[in-house]
């Protein structure tokens, strides 16, 4: 369900501004202090600059949804908290009001996110921590996914390996409490469901682990970092880039209603790679991140 600032989604009529009581420079534009109720019953109460949200604010959404934070030409951009409709929350950085940077996310199932995001997706180094098993994913993430190098801490033993599409893929190793483990490796197998008279068979993709053997406790290094320690010296991979949006001219008169961004929302997998098990299906962590903010 998309969520916006207000039933209506057409842009203000006419040359109705809205209420506003606060500071104005010369030319008449908002600057300064001040407080605004826009004509779709939102309401800014914050510092303006030339007519456009600029520092810290508060923008109260007719929906419920709140922004308490930094503002920049009319967006949110720094440091800010964004509380959302269906009660979860995202405290973190912003940059051309699209999560970024480093922040935290407390999903409405009481699931927590806290790490790197990039244009509105988990992105980077970040820890996902799983409410009602205690477990955690701590590794890599590429737009949303578990892509690369990670580990699943569970409460007495842990999955060390390589992820992709959210799901263990690769060589990996089962670690206990009793100081041995299991190495072996996982296998993404895509299986036809359905019947087989159908056109289009529904394919789903099932995790096998193949172990090889237990050992004692060993050091384990992720064939990423293996690759990173033979390249070339001083050389920046593609990876270690990130790059933000440039800040657009906004050149607009008026003030207008901000949209609320899409909640962050996963699809939890339906088990987690277990070492018991020599098939375990799993449907990874989907986003519905749809709206701009």
């Amino acid at each position: 369900m998309s969520d916006v600032g207000s039933d209506e989604f057409e842009e203000e009529q006419g040359h109705y501004l809205g209420e506003y009581e606060g500071d104005r420079n010369a030319a008449d534009e908002r600057h300064g202090i001040g407080k605004a109720v826009l004509p779709n019953g939102d309401t800014f109460q914050g510092q303006y600059e030339n007519g456009k949200r600029n520092g810290q604010g508060t923008y109260r959404f007719k929906s419920g949804a709140r922004y308490t934070g930094e503002y920049y030409m009319n967006k949110k951009h720094g440091q800010g908290t964004f509380y959302y409709p269906d009660g979860s929350k995202y405290e973190g950085g912003w940059a051309d009001d699209l999560r970024q940077g480093h922040g935290v996310y407390t999903y409405i199932n009481g699931d927590t996110y806290d790490g790197e995001w990039m244009n509105h997706q988990r992105h980077g180094q970040g820890v996902y921590t799983y409410m009602d098993t205690g477990s955690k994913y701590v590794g890599t993430w590429a737009m949303g996914q578990q892509e690369g190098a990670g580990e699943y801490i569970y409460l007495n033993h842990r999955f060390q390996g390589n992820f992709l599409n959210s799901k263990p893929f690769g060589p990996g190793k089962y670690i206990f409490e009793i100081e041995c483990e299991q190495q072996g490796d996982f296998l993404q197998v895509e299986q036809d469901k359905g019947d087989a008279e159908d056109a289009d068979p529904l394919s789903v993709t099932v995790l096998k682990w193949k172990a090889e053997k237990v050992t004692g406790m060993t050091l384990w290094t992720p064939a990423e970092e293996k690759k990173q320690q033979t390249a070339a010296p001083g050389k920046m991979g593609e990876d270690e880039v990130l790059s933000t949006k440039s800040q657009p001219v906004i050149t607009e008169e008026k003030e207008k209603k901000e949209l609320v961004p899409e909640p962050e929302s996963k699809q939890e997998p339906e088990s987690q790679p277990e070492p018991e098990e020599t098939q375990t299906t799993a449907t990874g962590v989907e986003d519905k991140e749809s709206m701009n903010a």
